[in-house]
């Protein structure tokens, strides 16, 4: 399939209205290695898309990625050229971010991070380092020092997730093409190699981001070299995981460079996104309700270049993108039915070199 016909799209969604009219604060982590100043601050509204511009809502060094805590008071984001993770009290009324502490990720180049059902402890990716380290979170939202630091060799850490059971905790690691499985103690704060302890993906695919399918059953994880999906039947009683299907997140016509980054599935479990940077697209695919394969639909560009990160509004009803290397955060409307992707407004540029999109509810 080609580029999507974004004038059909429009035509199509003109008359749709959002379903929900919910104000969320968004937030954008950048990289810091131009003007940007650190993590910038908007007012989503829903029932319009428009995404209005706070400014600067904390000075920062690279806050590559960000995520919230399950109370929604507290936001943590890594600092990806310093080697920390910083603590914020969020101000449910103006989004204000007041800093709490910072500590150290214990590895070079923090890039993701997570936190556990009880918002006790907070694990975090260390790419450079090829190590994971798990924080533990005080009530007041502060960051102890780590508990626990994983490492292994010639291992590139990328993303970690916690089942929705907090029985096990997930680490995709880009260097060895593994997906390691923990049995995880929330009462202790302790991991332990579950049996099997991996999973694996082709050689050389590079697997980057993971993305639970709502059933808690399926797990697709995006592949950065290889610009493919793995998709995987997971056992929530046991933490295993067994591939089934593999496909690419790029039209067969293109030959063009280009790897993959974010992937996000739908809350209703029908359609699933992946992110190109160099064919700068957002790939969709539609997922089948009873096999759970994946099927292209078709890929929407993002209207600016390098798309390091996008994010789905909680109800569903709007992405947000961010362009790395064009600075700027397009918003997209998704179509109710299809999950298709429509622009709307103009991109914001604002936050230069956005890599990471945050909604708070």
């Amino acid at each position: 399939m080609g580029h999507v016909n974004l004038a059909a799209i429009l035509l199509a969604l003109a008359p749709l209205a959002a379903a929900s009219g919910a104000d969320y604060f968004v937030y954008a982590g950048t990289y810091t290695r131009g003007a940007s100043k650190g993590i910038y601050a908007y007012r989503f509204q829903s029932a319009t898309g428009k995404l209005r511009p706070l400014g600067v809502a904390m000075k920062m060094s690279s806050p590559s990625f960000l995520t919230l805590h399950p109370n929604g008071r507290f936001l943590y984001a890594v600092g990806e050229d310093a080697n920390i993770v910083d603590s914020f009290a969020i101000d449910p009324k103006t989004g204000k971010l007041t800093f709490l502490n910072e500590v150290s990720s214990h590895g070079e180049g923090p890039c993701h991070l997570a936190l556990d059902a009880t918002g006790r402890w907070l694990a975090v990716a260390n790419y450079g380092g090829g190590s994971m380290a798990l924080l533990p979170v005080a009530a007041d939202g502060r960051l102890g020092d780590a508990k626990v630091v994983e490492r292994h060799e010639k291992s590139h850490a990328h993303h970690v997730l916690f089942s929705p059971d907090n029985r096990f905790l997930l680490l995709a690691d880009l260097g060895l093409d593994r997906i390691f499985v923990y049995r995880f103690d929330a009462a202790k704060g302790s991991i332990a190699p579950n049996d099997p302890p991996l999973a694996e993906v082709p050689a050389g695919s590079g697997v980057r981001h993971l993305a639970l399918h709502p059933n808690g059953k399926i797990l697709y994880a995006i592949n950065e070299k290889a610009s493919t999906v793995t998709a995987f039947h997971y056992d929530p009683a046991k933490g295993v995981l067994e591939s089934f299907q593999s496909v690419s997140t790029l039209p067969s016509t293109y030959k063009g460079s280009s790897t993959t980054a974010e992937i996000a599935v739908n809350p209703a479990g029908t359609v699933l996104y992946g992110s190109n940077r160099g064919h700068d697209s957002i790939a969709l695919f539609s997922i089948d309700p009873e096999r759970f394969t994946l099927m292209p639909m078709e890929y929407a560009p993002t209207l600016g270049e390098t798309p390091r990160h996008f994010a789905l509004d909680p109800a569903g009803g709007y992405l947000i993108a961010a362009n790395q290397d064009s600075n700027d955060i397009v918003v997209f409307r998704v179509h109710p039915k299809t999950g298709q992707l429509m622009p709307v407004g103009r991109p914001i540029k604002d936050a230069p070199m956005p890599v990471c999109i945050l909604f708070v509810p």
